[in-house]
């Protein structure tokens, strides 16, 4: 078994975070900011310490600002479906983003928001002044995806920031392929809203996320989600302060529980190695590429990427090889528009899609000389 869709989710997660879930399960399953006991002491202390553990991993400060929801969807449908945004606002996005923006961004369209799409190259990048050109008088804010869960292609978040900044926006990324894979600081790049995903390069389990706010956005962005929080319950209201503003209801403690264990891990491998050993088998899968035409790299292969690669076989159901490679070689991969029909516009490979391979810091080199050798004997 060969699993190349860590873009998808990573696979395996990090040691031990399995086990994190299962002991918080039938050891300590209660809840948070509602119980006067200690073992609710101790949960309330494990998503502080989460809370912290991401403040540090994205640059936001105070761990107050790192809101939990179930991931990136739901953060940005927080942001984008909350009331934030009304009629005569026009709103800036990319032309690589995937449908937890476009879908949200279609209903605002519907509700009499504008909505200009900055255009990326053929190559997947996305260049700063594409952004700029298209700010006007009633733009409210910009919306990026930080790297392209479709040809890995990196976007230049600081430059980006710099422009809301000078511009006085609100500006929102999509970190769902780069947290836990690459740098980022919210605060060092003019961020306000950074929605985060915990399964895929944070290792974490499925169903834990989360957004870092700004201090500025989270005066004037209204609560999506209403409910209990454990705090205040004498007013009807929400509360006006965070993270209570934004967590309505019961958090997905078992999942803060795996997603604690797994910043443990990346903490103490650390960013850059990871980064450094997927972008090393990365290339070599590019180099190995040469000798097998009929695959054609959607994006080219220059410049900085992530450790995700599409491929195009022409004249060939991308589908069909997808499918042989896993039921002849035990290889995973995954075939379609991967939700961002968008990108694949951009990059020429709609409506086809291409065969998406995605490495993770468990992958190895053996197995990417396996895939070859199985890709070059299908084609």
């Amino acid at each position: 078994m060969i699993y190349f869709d860590n873009a998808a989710t990573s696979f395996p997660k990090a040691p031990g975070t399995g086990k994190a879930v299962c002991d918080f399960l039938e050891n300590a399953s209660v809840n948070t900011n509602r119980g006067a006991y200690k073992m609710a002491y101790d949960a309330d202390r494990l998503v502080f310490d989460t809370r912290t553990k991401l403040a540090r991993l994205l640059g936001c400060g105070d761990s107050e600002r790192v809101i939990f929801t179930s991931g990136v969807t739901a953060s940005l449908n927080l942001f984008l479906m909350g009331g934030f945004f009304g009629e005569g606002d026009h709103i800036i996005i990319s032309s690589m983003e995937h449908h937890a923006v476009t879908r949200p961004v279609l209903q605002l369209q519907k509700k009499g928001v504008s909505v200009s799409v900055a255009c990326a190259g053929k190559n997947g990048i996305l260049r700063p002044e594409e952004v700029e050109k298209y700010i006007c008088s009633q733009t409210k804010a910009i919306i990026i995806n930080h790297a392209s869960n479709v040809c890995g292609r990196i976007a230049p978040i600081a430059e980006i920031g710099d422009i809301a900044k000078k511009n006085d926006l609100i500006f929102a990324v999509d970190s769902a392929q780069s947290a836990g894979v690459i740098p980022v600081s919210a605060e060092e790049m003019g961020i306000d809203f950074l929605a985060f995903s915990g399964h895929k390069g944070l290792l974490g389990p499925q169903g834990i996320g989360g957004f870092v706010i700004s201090e500025r956005l989270s005066k004037i962005l209204p609560p999506f989600t209403l409910g209990g929080t454990g705090s205040l319950s004498d007013s009807f209201e929400m509360p006006d302060f965070l993270p209570d503003k934004y967590e309505g209801g019961t958090l997905n403690l078992p999942g803060i529980a795996g997603l604690s264990h797994s910043l443990d891990f990346i903490n103490e491998i650390g960013i850059e190695n990871i980064r450094q050993k997927e972008i090393a088998l990365t290339d070599y899968l590019l180099e190995g590429l040469k000798s097998i035409p009929e695959a054609r790299v959607t994006g080219g292969t220059e410049g900085e990427r992530l450790s995700v690669i599409s491929l195009d076989f022409p004249g060939r159901d991308n589908s069909e090889i997808s499918f042989l490679l896993d039921n002849k070689s035990g290889i995973m991969t995954r075939v379609g528009l991967h939700c961002a029909p968008l990108a694949h516009k951009t990059l020429g490979t709609f409506p086809k899609g291409t065969l998406r391979v995605s490495f993770g810091y468990f992958n190895t080199f053996e197995e990417v000389d396996i895939f070859l050798k199985a890709l070059k004997k299908l084609v």
